[in-house]
C-alpha cells in the first residue's frame, strides 16, 4: 500500500494539508550547500501565511532617490535584447509582457530599491501565474509570482531568493492588488578576482521582512545549484519577462556609497 505523505500547502490564501504528489518541485535536483533541502525541494516547508495589513502601499521617493520609473517614461531603462521599448504606460504603470524584459541603463552596487508590482487576475497554471522577478546585478533574483491563491516550491514563491531561500513568511496580497518590495542590497566584494565577501539582501515585502541580511549563494538558476559569482561589484537592475503580464509602477533607488 502506498504511503501518502501530507504537507502544508496553500489554497485560497489558507494553509491546508495536501498530498505529496500535489506538491510542485523536483526530487532529483542537487542539495543546496550545507542544507538538507534540494533546489526546489517539494517537501521544503511553505512559508507561514500572514496578513500584510491594509492601506496604500505607495511610498514616495526620498530627496536623494533616483527615479527609475515615475509613471511617465522609460528613460532609465533599455530592453535586455536592445530592441526599442514598445510598451504603453497606463495609469502610471507598465506591463512587462508588452515592454519585454527591461534592465537599467545604469549599474548599481550597494543600494536601497523600492518597486511596486501587480500580478494578473486571470488564473493560469501555478508556474506561470504572475511569474516575473527582480534580478539584482542582472543575476540575483528576488522572485515575483502569484502567491496568495497559488503556490510553487517554497524557494520559488514571491519574496524568495530564487532557488536558494524561501521568504520567512508569505504576506502576499490578492492577484490584481498592488504589492511592494523594498530591497536593501550589499554588493559582493573581490580582491584579485577572488570573492572575499558575498552579496547580501534584505527584502521587505508589503511592509513585512521576508529576507534578513541573507547571504546570496551565487547567480540564481532553475533546478540547479547557484552559478559562480561573476567578478564584478556593480550591475543593472533587471525586470524579468516570463510570459506573464505583471505590471510595475513607482520604482526608485538610493545608492549607498
Amino acid at each position: 500500500m502506498r504511503k501518502t505523505i501530507l504537507a502544508v500547502c496553500l489554497a485560497g490564501g489558507l494553509s491546508v494539508l495536501c498530498a505529496a504528489e500535489d506538491l510542485p518541485g523536483y526530487t532529483d535536483s542537487p542539495f543546496l550547500p550545507n542544507s538538507k533541502w534540494r533546489v526546489h525541494d517539494p517537501s521544503r516547508p511553505q512559508p507561514k501565511i500572514i496578513s500584510p495589513g491594509t492601506g496604500d502601499i505607495g511610498v514616495a521617493p526620498p530627496q536623494d532617490a533616483i527615479a527609475l520609473f515615475d509613471g511617465t517614461n522609460f528613460d532609465a531603462w533599455q530592453r535586455s535584447d536592445r530592441k526599442p521599448i514598445d510598451g504603453k504606460i497606463e495609469n502610471g504603470a507598465f506591463n512587462i509582457r508588452q515592454t519585454g524584459q527591461l534592465q537599467t541603463k545604469r549599474e548599481f552596487g550597494d543600494f536601497q530599491l523600492h518597486l511596486e508590482w501587480s500580478t494578473p487576475t486571470e488564473r493560469a497554471d501555478r508556474m506561470n501565474w504572475g511569474n516575473s522577478g527582480v534580478l539584482i546585478m542582472g543575476g540575483f533574483e528576488i522572485q515575483i509570482i502569484e502567491s496568495h491563491d497559488s503556490f510553487i516550491y517554497a524557494d520559488g514563491n514571491a519574496g524568495a531568493i530564487y532557488g536558494q531561500f524561501p521568504p520567512l513568511v508569505n504576506p502576499a496580497r490578492k492577484a490584481g492588488d498592488w504589492q511592494s518590495f523594498d530591497v536593501f542590497f550589499t554588493a559582493p566584494k573581490f580582491e584579485k578576482n577572488k570573492l572575499t565577501v558575498p552579496a547580501y539582501a534584505t527584502v521587505v515585502y508589503n511592509g513585512v521582512l521576508v529576507q534578513n541580511h541573507q547571504a546570496i549563494l551565487g547567480i540564481t538558476t532553475h533546478r540547479a545549484l547557484p552559478s559562480a559569482y561573476p567578478v564584478k561589484e556593480t550591475g543593472p537592475i533587471v525586470l524579468q519577462e516570463h510570459h506573464s503580464g505583471v505590471k510595475f509602477r513607482n520604482i526608485w533607488i538610493r545608492t549607498l556609497e
